[in-house]
């Protein structure tokens, strides 16, 4: 049975759909990709080997270098994609189901971060045990495009994409 793979922006102006068998997700550590996500590193899900389409939007391109452009949804500012003349890769955080893609390689060591490899062992708790100390958690409604695939958003009732009601 073909694998489906769904995916998106979190505001939902942009989807996309990949058909066939994922096996080249990487996480990369170089200081473009840090810059690109505002992260430690950029995790990566190359889509070179299947069935690849956008099903709804246009992404942005901002050119970051000299060969790789790099696709971001232009409402919510959500990292989408790394583009070089290989192919397109596509973060796996955008992915509706990240858990289905997970990374078998790290690229750029030279700018890995010493400290990423430790990140496991901090402490951690789930968001509803910030309530105590952050009440406005508990009245917290989330405009976020849900993870699958809608005819139709954002509801009637959202408000604007500029965040006004």
């Amino acid at each position: 049975m073909t694998q489906i793979y769904t995916g998106g922006c979190q505001c939902g102006a942009i989807r996309f759909r990949a058909e066939g068998e994922i096996s080249r997700a990487s996480i990369c550590h170089c200081r473009m990709c840090q810059k690109a996500f505002g992260g430690y590193y950029a995790p990566l899900v190359s889509v070179r080997e299947v069935d690849f389409q956008w099903t709804r939007g246009e992404r942005k391109i901002f050119r970051s270098s000299n060969v790789v452009s790099r696709g971001f949804c232009g409402d919510c500012g959500t990292p989408l994609t790394y583009e070089a003349p290989d192919g397109i890769a596509i973060a796996a955080g955008a992915f509706d189901d990240p858990s289905s893609v997970a990374p078998t390689l790290q690229f750029g060591a030279e700018g890995k971060i010493g400290f990423v490899d430790h990140l496991h062992e901090l402490p951690s708790r789930r968001t509803e045990e910030d309530l105590q100390d952050e009440p406005f958690l508990a009245d917290l409604v989330s405009y976020q495009h849900p993870d699958r695939d809608t005819a139709k958003w954002p509801p009637e009732d959202q408000p604007a994409k500029d965040g006004q009601p």
